[in-house]
């Protein structure tokens, strides 16, 4: 850019930058100043062009964009170019949903998770992983929630909760058929009882800025899948679907030698209900990394293997991605909207695209106890 040359101006006792002259002419000072008014101007012009060159281009030593840019910051990221980095993308084995009474010791999720409840499949010796996951070398590779809980829990979670779009029945095992057959129907499933409808904040609309579709007042399952065979540690650890980060490292040939306690015990999901609330008291920063374990939030925990759950699953048509084990809190707690825009804004920032996980999926109805596990973990008695 150009700098305006100083002008110095002698006869005083010393020279002075930018001062007329007291022995020139009237109108040599005036077109000296002139001058200088130019160069000045095409100075300020050059130098605010350089500062948006520089404001655009950036340079390796420009403090990070503010956290409203991070998702642009992403976009331009040299970082997330190769797509072929993500070695967990494809790495899903793929097993089709199969009639209930044609599969062989494959328990189903989400059960009822009432103390004391124990399903009627008879699963043997074949147990929960009743260890913290990090325990067994399991990592989270995926969160996503469902509308209202898939899973039962008498008292905190059933058909006595209540939201702004109301609640679910307890189903009648005789009549109830219905079934989505596609991820996008969202079928809700039953709802806490925190709601109150002349409570400002079950009521008072948030302004979601990364989430999608997600309401003040309503209930949301939150699970997240665990893999020991995850891209655990690395860039490439959380993954949609989240098939993709429990198999990541598992090949059909590996898949095929496994038992069935293999699979219970190096795969699971942590499941946790919240009701959402516009109140930053309720606020925590780090859902994406699990279920809060922090007072009374994920301290009553319901043990048991099932199976993967979602609305294209019922309890005629059961998922073989089974057993595994689910570690459910029996609990329902309340969570600011602000933790669960920071937790879709975390998803944004990861490796793999989870924009399919943005938004509330279905929910699948209670499984039957026909179709649940009899293997019920009860660490602080001896069990029914």
């Amino acid at each position: 850019s150009l700098v305006a040359t100083p002008i110095f101006c002698f006869g005083s006792s010393s020279p002075s930058i930018s001062t007329m002259c007291t022995h020139s002419a009237g109108k040599d000072n005036t077109s000296t100043l002139k001058a200088l008014v130019v160069l000045l101007s095409i100075s300020t012009v050059g130098l605010l062009a350089a500062t948006i060159a520089l404001a655009v281009k950036g340079t390796a030593d420009d403090p990070p964009p503010p956290q409203s840019n991070y998702v642009q910051a992403k976009d331009r990221s040299s970082f997330f170019d190769d797509i072929t980095a993500n070695a967990c993308a494809g790495a899903t084995l793929a097993f089709e949903n199969k009639l209930c009474v044609d599969l062989e010791v494959a328990p189903q999720a989400g059960a009822n998770v009432t103390k004391g409840y124990v399903g009627n499949v008879d699963m043997g010796e074949i147990k929960p992983n009743t260890a913290p996951y990090y325990q067994s070398k399991m990592c989270p590779v995926n969160v996503h929630w469902h509308l209202g809980t898939e899973h039962y829990s008498a008292g905190e979670y059933d058909e006595f909760g209540d939201g702004p779009n109301g609640n679910q029945p307890r189903p009648d095992w005789a009549d109830r058929r219905e079934r989505a057959l596609q991820e996008e129907i969202i079928r809700p499933g039953f709802r806490c009882r925190h709601y109150n409808a002349n409570d400002p904040k079950f009521t008072t609309p948030y302004a979601w800025q990364h989430c999608i579709g997600m309401v003040v007042g309503e209930t949301y399952e939150v699970h997240w899948p665990h893999s020991s065979v995850g891209a655990c540690g690395t860039p490439n650890q959380y993954q949609t679907p989240f098939y993709d980060g429990v198999f990541c490292n598992l090949p059909m040939e590996a898949f095929v030698t496994l038992s069935k306690q293999d699979i219970a015990s190096n795969v699971g999901v942590h499941g946790q209900v919240f009701t959402i609330v516009n109140d930053e008291s309720f606020f925590y920063p780090d859902m994406i990394r699990g279920m809060i374990i922090d007072g009374e939030m994920g301290a009553d925990i319901h043990y048991y293997t099932g199976s993967t759950t979602g609305v294209t699953r019922d309890n005629t048509m059961c998922s073989q991605y089974a057993p595994i084990t689910w570690q459910v809190d029996r609990k329902c707690h309340m969570i600011s909207a602000s933790s669960f825009d920071k937790l879709c804004y975390d998803m944004k920032m990861q490796r793999d695209d989870m924009s399919w996980d943005l938004h509330a999926h279905g929910s699948r109805e209670l499984v039957h106890d026909d179709w649940a596990a009899n293997n019920q973990h009860y660490p602080d008695e001896t069990g029914p």
